[in-house]
């Protein structure tokens, strides 16, 4: 079986290549395309609107995170029965998690999956120097086929007629499709990127109205010719069989789509904070824990006052718990709820915007705290700068909930949030840090990742796929406190 896909890249981040993607998915959606779309790197706000656009699921595909080999075969098991595959990048075309590799950038997955690439210019204010610009991104790389061109912010339709020509008379990558300045709606963003698409109440108007500027902008038959003339093979991945990371020496199993082994004998349940204000999950860590054996169930902090019944252990995942503090704190009975459900001895795991929610309190930018569930011993509160931004990878240094000393974990952080006031060695010495951090080249190991007993909390946004170990082990610990 043969998947038409399309890589939509950019020359650098702001040259709109989510609303570029977001507007194709959905238009192709709407000519009635079973779409699949995926996002370049580690993100959690771009696949929210991908999804909704698509009406499908959308998986991040990160080859520093998860190894080559995952990217090919999520990539195939997500395209079985689609007619056409987006791909949305990450930054520039060229931009990963190396200043001289190509590991972990657009360019990379294009060159796995052999995928043509689209590439998005920001065309204001030039002429022939847009044919040089596509020059240098066309041939920077071999093995990663530049076959088109749109050129975004363009400032009439005999300006795109310039640019084309430029680029034909160089002979480059054809221009595809032109998009004026101010043609394609805003989409609203924040601190951390976008809004996601299930914290608004227009996204859907939005999506609709970047469909119709697509079908009005960009000629969509030519690109799904495009799509098809480079389909890729789902019954023999374009490049062959690969190794996961290498220092990843922890690994038990590469391939996502065959995790029976790793199945245990009681089915545990497992209730996972989703709304507004926690919404940041890898949809595949989630499939990866039903793998294991969990049952997973959905609840929200913000609106609920109970857990759900019978859970074994709760999982809360990052999002925007600042920005909904006043509430969080207001509904005392859930806060008190998750207390006794994690002072009972029961799982409890957390990233990022969780362990904000597990902390005393959360201080808002206009320093005012709020108290919060309050298991950790330290508060947290928001700062007007960014505080982390990066790849990282976790060397666990003591046996915790996802795994065993010197198991090692990829993943990144984002946040705008540190830890303040924290008296751990004061309140409790059975708190450790489970976690020895590497990060950028450069930056010094550190440690991080609350761990007592079965409690662990961290702002690591961590991705099972680069050790599925860690999804197995953390549904053991849940399935094990159910037997004590």
């Amino acid at each position: 079986m043969k998947i038409p896909t399309l890589v939509i890249a950019g020359t650098g981040s702001g040259v709109g290549k989510t609303s570029i993607s977001i507007g194709i998915t959905a238009a192709l959606q709407k000519r009635g395309l079973n779409v699949r779309a995926f996002k370049v790197g580690p993100d959690f706000l771009d696949p929210s609107w991908l999804s909704m656009a698509s009406g499908e699921v959308c998986f991040n595909l990160d080859s520093w995170m998860t190894g080559k080999d995952y990217v090919t075969e999520i990539f195939a098991r997500s395209c079985e029965n689609a007619d056409i595959a987006i791909i949305e990048g990450v930054m520039g075309l060229f931009d990963g998690a190396s200043p001289d590799a190509l590991v972990g950038s657009t360019a990379e997955i294009a060159q796995i999956l052999e995928a043509p690439v689209l590439l998005i210019i920001d065309s204001w204010g030039v002429a022939r120097s847009a044919a040089a610009m596509v020059r240098g991104f066309a041939t920077f790389e071999p093995g990663c086929k530049v076959a088109g061109v749109i050129a975004n912010y363009c400032g009439s339709e005999g300006h795109a007629k310039i640019i084309s020509q430029a680029l034909q008379a160089a002979g480059q990558p054809p221009l595809l499709g032109f998009i004026e300045r101010n043609a394609l709606p805003s989409l609203p963003d924040r601190h951390l990127g976008l809004y996601a698409a299930v914290a608004r109440t227009d996204s859907h108007e939005l999506i609709e109205k970047l469909s119709a500027s697509i079908e009005k902008n960009l000629n969509l038959d030519a690109l799904i010719d495009l799509a098809r003339a480079s389909a890729i093979n789902l019954d023999q991945p374009p490049d062959g069989p690969h190794k996961s990371p290498a220092n990843v020496s922890s690994l038990k199993e590469e391939i996502p789509g065959d995790r029976t082994k790793t199945k245990t004998a009681h089915r545990t349940r497992f209730g996972v904070a989703r709304d507004e204000a926690f919404h940041f999950y890898y949809p595949d860590n989630l499939e990866l824990l039903r793998d294991a054996g969990a049952q997973i169930v959905y609840f929200s902090p913000l609106n609920e006052t109970a857990l759900p019944a019978d859970l074994d252990g709760i999982i809360l995942g990052g999002g925007y718990p600042e920005d909904f503090a006043e509430k969080l704190s207001d509904n005392i009975s859930m806060l008190q709820a998750v207390r006794d459900f994690a002072r009972a001895g029961n799982v409890v795991y957390a990233e990022c915007g969780g362990l904000m929610y597990l902390s005393k309190w959360i201080e808002t930018i206009s320093g005012d705290r709020r108290p919060m569930v309050g298991i950790l011993p330290f508060g947290t509160r928001m700062l007007p700068k960014r505080k982390m931004l990066g790849y990282i990878e976790c060397r666990l240094t003591s046996e915790c909930l996802i795994g065993k000393t010197g198991d090692l974990i990829r993943g990144h952080e984002f946040h705008y949030s540190e830890i303040v006031e924290n008296d751990s060695e004061k309140s409790d010495p059975a708190w450790k840090l489970a976690y020895e951090i590497t990060g950028r080249r450069g930056a010094k190991t550190r440690t991080e990742g609350y761990s007592m007993g079965t409690i662990l909390a961290s702002y690591a946004h961590l991705h099972f796929g680069s050790n599925p170990a860690a999804a197995t082990a953390l549904v053991q610990a849940a399935a094990r406190t159910v037997s004590v």
